[in-house]
């Protein structure tokens, strides 16, 4: 049965192993999420640890991880804006499921979770990007997220020889 936990800097520790397997597997296999292949699980770690680690450690991020057991099947983050004129909105990052667990509605159950977290947060907007044509794309679009717009030729793919376009997203909540 897979569980999804929020999870702190502490508790990121011990499961920094999977989360690391977790976004290289992404990498590895054509995902955009910030980094190029070939990906180490070592390139990795300073990502959870210098980066997401603080965020959470100060409150601006909160983490959500879906396991099976000890296994880390995927992972998305909610993000706190921090503009004075901007408290009522954040962003979700880097939803990601693992290979051997997609088509399991994982993805979804995350998404539920961190839209959930959101309004308990009493934001009114939530806001995301990704690589347009992507199947999250069409599991945000379910999940009643709204196109704002898109951007050509935004971010390398992972395999670094291309430019995609990355289409934003929006929800009021």
């Amino acid at each position: 049965m897979v569980n999804i936990e929020l999870i702190n800097s502490d508790k990121l520790k011990t499961m920094l192993n999977g989360l690391c397997e977790l976004v290289v597997d992404a990498v590895e296999n054509g995902a955009s999420i910030g980094f190029l292949s070939p990906l180490s699980m070592s390139q990795i770690a300073p990502y959870w640890l210098d980066d997401v680690s603080p965020m959470l450690q100060s409150g601006a991020t909160q983490l959500f991880v879906a396991r099976e057991g000890e296994a880390v099947l995927g992972c998305v983050q909610l993000q706190f804006v921090s503009a004075a004129n901007q408290p009522h909105r954040c962003e979700i990052a880097k939803l990601i499921v693992h290979t051997k667990a997609r088509r399991r509605g994982i993805g979804r159950k995350l998404m539920n979770d961190v839209l959930n977290a959101a309004t308990a947060e009493n934001m009114k907007l939530v806001m995301l990007d990704t690589r347009s044509g992507d199947p999250s794309q069409y599991l945000y679009e379910g999940l009643g997220f709204s196109i704002a717009g898109q951007i050509p030729m935004y971010a390398q793919d992972p395999q670094g020889d291309r430019l995609s376009a990355t289409t934003y997203m929006y929800k009021l909540l």
